[in-house]
């Protein structure tokens, strides 16, 4: 008896954040009888937003229907919502795949794919307003859940969307399991990993840093956007 593979693809894009896919990565490649596959444009290295670079393993015009299409996000999006090849890829895989998913800024890519319209989403803190244009209803928490659509917070919220999906294609007992195997059992040494909790100092600081690169990524995703309909 052979059994059908479950084919899950993640999108890799120059300057992704790496923990964004490596995160669900680890998770999501424990679930009996996936086939990952990491998708770009090229065969070239991508290069993460960190020392790391990853080797795809197809490009999109090799990529098998995927069961479960998920974008990680990270500073290279501005660019990638602009690459029609990529876009394109996105929006034909996401409306046949099974479950359609992202982490972090990765979810202003399936928008410019045209599949966020009327859906609840969420995204980084940091880029969470802008997710009106998208046409999703945003909605702020770590892992939202629309139907087959998942979308994951900033960065770390990716582990914790993983174990959501998981739960969901094998079962909570299947998630727990795994849980335990990567240990994830958080105890940070500071609670200023949310705005809600960080120090008004420090949340004024970082709400600078990326204040200086909100404009160029609200005229991309303006583009993006302009550009699909």
């Amino acid at each position: 008896m052979t059994t059908t593979p479950f084919r899950i693809g993640f999108v890799l894009f120059d300057h992704i954040t790496q923990l964004d896919f490596t995160g669900p990565l680890q998770v999501l490649s424990r679930l009996p009888g996936a086939e990952i596959h990491l998708v770009a444009k090229s065969m070239e290295p991508v290069r993460t937003d960190g020392v790391l670079t990853v080797p795809p393993t197809t490009r999109f015009d090799d990529c098998p229907p995927l069961e479960l299409i998920c974008v990680p996000g990270g500073f290279g999006v501005n660019a990638a919502m602009g690459d029609a090849a990529l876009i394109d890829f996105v929006a034909r895989q996401g409306r046949e795949a099974r479950y359609v998913t992202s982490v972090c800024t990765g979810t202003f890519i399936l928008g410019a794919a045209g599949l966020l319209k009327g859906r609840r989403a969420t995204t980084h803190w940091a880029y969470h307003e802008a997710l009106a244009l998208t046409g999703a209803i945003p909605v702020k928490a770590r892992v939202v859940r629309d139907g087959n659509l998942f979308t994951g917070g900033g960065v770390t919220a990716g582990i914790d969307f993983a174990l959501t999906v998981l739960a969901e294609l094998a079962g909570e007992d299947a998630a727990k399991s795994v849980q335990l195997l990567i240990e994830y059992n958080p105890a940070p040494p500071f609670t200023a990993g949310s705005p809600d909790t960080a120090p008004a100092d420090i949340l004024a600081r970082t709400k600078a840093r990326y204040g200086e690169r909100l404009p160029a990524f609200n005229a991309a995703l303006q583009a993006a956007m302009d550009a699909r309909s």
